[in-house]
């Protein structure tokens, strides 16, 4: 069948309908992204509103490829509508497609820790995190099956060369530091607690750095966890990752410290015995 003359006064409702629903789930996406990033409402209601403009993302995508039949068969224009509805449909689809497919593949964990049998314990933000739940020693063997690599990192440094240029790899960051507790005499532990934000929605993770004494070096440990869902889609093990990688050149790049300087004793140090005089020969004289 031969194909039909455009007609420059009909234009397709589905076009049209296609691009205006593309335009209003950018803006109802865009008003979710703000909501949760603000904290201005709770996060699941947030997060429905950013579903449903995923509904409405999907309906432009459709209306779009009805109206290709329709402007090919019927000869009738939008065609330029029709594209810019299905383009901003997929672009709205396509980071949650994204997610969802790691979700599939990695495990739904949103815990992790470089021990996971004794991990960091949350000291300031442990009032605004929620109960533990499930079972901690399956989810322990989980991560490590899943992330080998995430292991306590050794450092050939003093532990507080360790805490110091962990501080400094937050401070980079621009993370807020809500705690933040050096080595000190009577306790084994340096602690930094810090809530770190995701890129686009704003969702927040809590993470903790406890540095310990061990043999000659140091030890760290890293802990990120987040507040709100039971899958993190690999964020806090990549975190971790990252993070390890960071202190260890910071670590490896720092200055040796310098030795204190010894206090003087104040009553004084001793004084040498002056040395006796020996007396003096008298020449022999003559008889």
């Amino acid at each position: 069948m031969a194909r039909r003359t455009f007609n420059d006064e009909a234009v397709s409702r589905l076009a049209a309908w296609s691009y205006r629903l593309a335009l209003f789930a950018l803006v109802v996406a865009a008003l979710a992204v703000i909501v949760v990033r603000s904290g201005a409402l709770e996060i699941v209601p947030a997060l429905a509103t950013f579903g449903g403009a995923l509904v409405f993302a999907g309906l432009a995508v459709l209306l779009a490829l009805g109206s290709f039949i329709v402007i090919w068969r019927d000869g009738l224009a939008g065609f330029g509508r029709a594209i810019a509805g299905m383009m901003l449909g997929l672009l709205l689809l396509a980071y949650p497609a994204y997610l969802g497919y790691k979700a599939l593949h990695l495990p739904a964990l949103a815990d992790i820790s470089t021990d996971p049998d004794n991990p960091p314990r949350f000291e300031a933000l442990a009032a605004v995190r929620p109960p533990p739940s499930g079972n901690l020693a399956a989810a322990a063997e989980l991560q490590r099956n899943a992330y080998p690599e995430v292991v306590p990192l050794q450092l050939s440094v003093q532990p507080r060369v360790a805490y110091d240029v962990s501080l400094a790899v937050i401070a980079k960051h621009k993370w807020p530091v809500v705690n933040a507790r050096p080595l000190a005499p009577g306790r084994r532990d340096a602690v930094i607690e810090t809530t770190v934000q995701s890129l686009i929605m704003g969702f927040r993770d809590d993470l903790i750095i406890r540095v310990t004494a061990a043999g000659q070096g140091a030890r760290v440990d890293l802990r990120s966890a987040s507040r709100f869902g039971r899958h993190d889609l690999g964020v806090n093990a990549a975190r971790l990752r990252g993070l390890m990688e960071e202190i260890e050149a910071a670590a490896d790049a720092a200055p040796e410290p310098r030795p204190e300087p010894e206090k003087p004793d104040k009553k004084g140090a001793p004084k040498r015995p002056a040395a006796k005089k020996q007396p003096e020969k008298q020449p022999d004289k003559k008889r």
